[in-house]
């Protein structure tokens, strides 16, 4: 089946079976059945935000191997609620091959939220039929089932029930995105830590440095200090070199010693 869309129908089916030709424009995307795994279980819980942490558990047993996402809306306020195990690599890949970006794409739904007020069964594809059995969306075989016609989703009205795929969900899975999360929040902890303990010890050896400046009286600034510390160093170096000289002229004169004392200078040859 080949289906063509134009600016005034912006709303596609998605299948892996049927082909779709799109414009480049904003795009409302049913997802098929084959799409997902969807559950209807009734759960002892008010808000659909209190069962996400039990969706991966719920779908344990059913599930092939493979990198998943979850959602779940209420159906009923009896605490029924529409589970959802979907592959976001799997349904990415066949919008790439249908030619359609993520750039293009407006919102995303299953076909279970948008469709399970259908009536009777529809043809999506050459082989394959869409109807609703105990208030499930389901694909079953052409031959095993009598349509009245294609589906038409032009006027269909979207729920608020939506999803948003995420482009490396396929890379990195939930509980390794969590660990990753944990062993980087521990390493800012850790850098943290160590730039609170360095700023003490800044602040500790700023204050030992204004004490050595207030007891030996230095200079406000250390271009003034390394100014004096030139100078006394030269004085110093000045000093050394002429009792060096001074030495040596004595050694001439054969005087071992010179010592002054009591205000008497005393010579010893």
């Amino acid at each position: 089946m080949l289906t063509r869309f134009n600016q005034d129908k912006k709303i596609i089916f998605l299948d892996p079976h049927t082909e779709l030709l799109v414009s480049d424009e904003k795009l409302h995307i049913i997802l098929s059945p084959s799409l997902y795994w969807v559950k209807k279980v009734i759960l002892p819980l008010k808000h659909a935000r209190e069962a996400k942490k039990l969706l991966e558990s719920l779908f344990e047993d059913v599930l092939p191997e493979g990198n998943y996402s979850y959602s779940v809306y209420k159906a009923s306020e009896e605490g029924e609620f529409f589970i959802f195990a979907y592959e976001d690599k799997s349904i990415l890949d066949l919008l790439t091959k249908q030619g359609i970006s993520s750039s293009n794409i407006g919102s995303v739904h299953f076909a279970q939220s948008e469709l399970y007020n259908l009536q009777g069964a529809m043809k999506i594809n050459e082989t394959q039929s869409i109807y609703v059995k105990d208030g499930i969306v389901t694909l079953v075989p052409c031959c095993w089932i009598q349509e009245s016609g294609m589906l038409s989703i032009e006027d269909t009205q979207l729920s608020k029930h939506k999803i948003i795929l995420t482009q490396f969900g396929h890379i990195v899975d939930s509980s390794s995105l969590i660990k990753i999360s944990a062993i980087l929040g521990l390493f800012i902890l850790l850098i943290w830590v160590e730039l609170f303990i360095l700023k003490q010890d800044i602040q500790k050896i700023q204050a030992q440095s204004s004490e050595l400046f207030i007891k030996y009286k230095l200079k406000p600034t250390i271009f003034q200090n390394k100014a004096l510390l030139k100078k006394y160093t030269k004085i110093h170096t000045n000093q050394t070199k002429l009792r060096m000289n001074f030495s040596k002229e004595l050694k001439k004169k054969n005087i071992q010693k010179i010592s002054y004392k009591n205000n008497k200078l005393k010579v010893i040859l």
